[in-house]
């Protein structure tokens, strides 16, 4: 199974950091949130296949993020809490946490319950995400693109863009949305990152690059 897209939310930015660090070692792609808030408005638009979800935040807490995705979605989810206590383990369990770990961690640790908890996700999903857009086919899971049959070898970032717009065909995204969707908060990069992005995702798509049209004034939308 090709490394999956994961979200960490926590709204201390060392422990994202380290988590990030730690995940992106591994090949995996990560995204950032600072609260369920925050978390809840990437979801939908990058589609994550995995939660990382620390227990303790402002706005929302972790384990009332965790009742609003589980009633319209079966992302799979770990609770990364400081709170170790019987009852917060049993309380993330009944919730829909796949698992839960307390801080402080051992890196290995993490990494393999991460790779455990994805495992058991994807061996027990059906294959029923794939999304198909005119000569294009990705498959979110498999972090695979192929055009014409013909399989592309895109970055992390490339694959985020050309996800985010296939999946809202016709939605124009600012470069500033852009760069806030697949870059994450963290991100020290300008709208000139995205042009650069763009253009090389076009070149790789060759004639197909032509889906993803130029709003002048405003961003990129993908129109079949």
């Amino acid at each position: 199974m090709n490394k999956s897209t994961i979200m960490i939310i926590d709204d201390e930015e060392q422990m994202r950091q380290l988590v990030r660090t730690l995940l992106e070692k591994e090949g995996y792609t990560v995204i950032e949130a600072t609260d369920g808030v925050h978390a809840l408005f990437l979801i939908d638009k990058m589609a994550p296949q995995l939660l990382i979800v620390d227990v303790m935040m402002p706005y929302m807490d972790g384990f009332t993020f965790a009742r609003e995705v589980k009633r319209s979605s079966d992302i799979p989810l770990i609770f990364l809490s400081a709170k170790g206590e019987e009852w917060d383990k049993v309380q993330g369990l009944k919730l829909g946490g796949d698992d839960y770990i307390v801080k402080p961690f051992l890196p290995g640790e993490l990494l393999a319950r991460v790779e455990s908890v994805l495992r058991r996700s994807y061996l027990n999903r059906p294959m029923t995400d794939m999304l198909t857009v005119g000569p294009i086919v990705i498959d979110p899971e498999a972090h695979t693109v192929t055009l014409d049959d013909t399989p592309l070898s895109l970055t992390p970032k490339e694959f985020g863009l050309l996800h985010l717009l296939a999946k809202n065909k016709g939605r124009v995204y600012t470069r500033e949305q852009l760069l806030q969707l697949i870059w994450g908060d963290s991100h020290q990069s300008s709208s000139r990152t995205v042009d650069t992005h763009i253009k090389t995702l076009r070149l790789k798509m060759d004639g197909a690059g032509d889906l993803i049209e130029t709003v002048w004034g405003l961003g990129y939308k993908f129109e079949v």
